[in-house]
């Protein structure tokens, strides 16, 4: 028996990868392991190592329809460090690329913007380009200044409230905005204008500014090695691996396709077309206008990958149709990573419900990791018991597990 075994072990060593089950040792196997890095805090590696040696195939990524694992990260601080969407859209206003909106009215370009900041938009653009034109934002710094603003402010440049009537737990209007800002292109013209932005802020020093009209903004993104290190692996072991973003699908899938994404892979903001080109209408989810933001990157995720329609899509599934695996680092990622079923991992930018229910644990699967690069210093505690929940209409309110207790205030202890 001692030389039969010895005679098969070669061959058993040779199929046993393409052959291991899902509670396989990937060690034991010579599949792809994640590799250590000082990055990793505390076990989080070796937890991430458990998981996917328990469920992992050993082979080839396969479908999430298939049967395979399926893991989600957030793109923008999760998967690199800063915000492709802003790179982006700071790109096309020194790069002129923003059009006139249809009959020179802001209100067009998105449901949300109020009638003060519409009317600053125009004052600030109005008579610059015909409607459906690009503005010469790269030279005219009031109009770039105004748009600047209420992008990143949610605030006109005189401090009036940008957006108004939207659900704070599904839509965020400044990110929105920024992809309704798109109209007027195609997808192909859009993917160049992402891979100039890429190139440019992936040549900039880390750490560096730019002008945008006459303001100083972030000029600089990296991609961070964990995590590129962790989609490879995961998907070397058989996990169905996406994105799930906030930022304009066609730019992030130009930012996601050199860390090994399809394109069809990149869940991100979609606008609606007319014919080939972009339009400013956000594209339906669960019956309503919805973006990947917090109960809306559920919406999407349950709508696309699972068939799921109508209001259900804002609904949790149950744990055999959910995700294994989620990562983000704000309170926009809340919902998806809470909903992973195995671990999740919260990415430490001192988001207030996004750490809460990381500190929290409740159930013992979340693991709280600093940023890979620039880590933020210590926050003060995070007012969970008051202002851990961001409500709807944009108050907050305690938050609660699913049991109705209160989460306690937490301190930040991993930073």
């Amino acid at each position: 028996m001692r030389l039969l075994a010895a005679a098969l072990a070669p061959l058993l060593a040779l199929i046993g990868c393409s052959y291991a089950g899902r509670h396989s040792d990937v060690g034991a196997h010579n599949c792809r392991t994640l590799a250590a890095d000082p990055g990793w805090h505390g076990d989080n590696r070796q937890r991430i190592h458990a998981m996917i040696n328990r469920l992992s195939t050993c082979g080839k990524a396969e479908s999430v329809t298939a049967g395979a694992p399926l893991v989600l990260f957030d793109w923008d601080n999760t998967m690199v460090r800063n915000d492709v969407g802003s790179a982006t859209f700071y790109w096309m206003i020194n790069n002129s690329k923003i059009r006139q909106p249809t009959g020179g009215n802001w209100s067009t370009t998105s449901a949300y913007l109020t009638t003060e900041a519409a009317a600053a938009l125009a004052a600030a653009c109005g008579g610059l380009a015909d409607p459906g034109q690009p503005l010469p934002t790269g030279s005219n710094i009031s109009c770039a200044d105004e748009l600047v603003a209420v992008y990143t402010r949610h605030e006109t440049r005189s401090g009036a409230a940008a957006f108004t009537g939207y659900n704070r737990r599904r839509i965020q209007p400044g990110d929105a905005w920024a992809a309704q800002l798109l109209a007027g292109w195609t997808d192909a013209e859009i993917t160049e204008f992402a891979a100039a932005a890429r190139k440019q802020n992936l040549d900039a020093a880390e750490g560096s500014e730019q002008t945008v009209g006459s303001s100083r903004q972030t000029g600089w993104v990296r991609y961070y090695t964990q995590m590129r290190d962790l989609v490879g692996t995961l998907q070397a072991n058989g996990f169905d691996v996406r994105i799930i973003s906030a930022t304009a699908e066609p730019v992030v899938r130009v930012w996601a396709g050199d860390v090994g994404f399809p394109g069809d892979h990149v869940m991100g903001v979609r606008t609606d077309h007319d014919g080939d080109v972009l339009t400013p209408r956000l594209a339906l989810c669960g019956g309503e206008p919805s973006i990947p933001f917090n109960e809306g990157k559920r919406c999407r995720v349950n709508e696309q990958l699972f068939g799921v329609k109508g209001v259900s899509a804002f609904q949790q599934l149950p744990e055999q149709r959910r995700q294994v695996f989620a990562a983000g680092d704000s309170d926009g990622d809340v919902t998806f990573i809470t909903d992973a079923t195995t671990l999740r991992l919260a990415l430490n930018r001192n988001q207030i419900e996004l750490m809460c229910r990381a500190y929290a644990n409740a159930d013992g699967k979340w693991m709280v990791n600093p940023t890979f690069i620039n880590p933020l210093p210590m926050s003060p505690p995070y007012p969970c018991a008051t202002q851990g929940f961001d409500e709807p209409d944009g108050g907050q309110a305690p938050l609660r597990q699913a049991d109705g207790t209160v989460v306690p205030d937490q301190q930040d202890r991993v930073h």
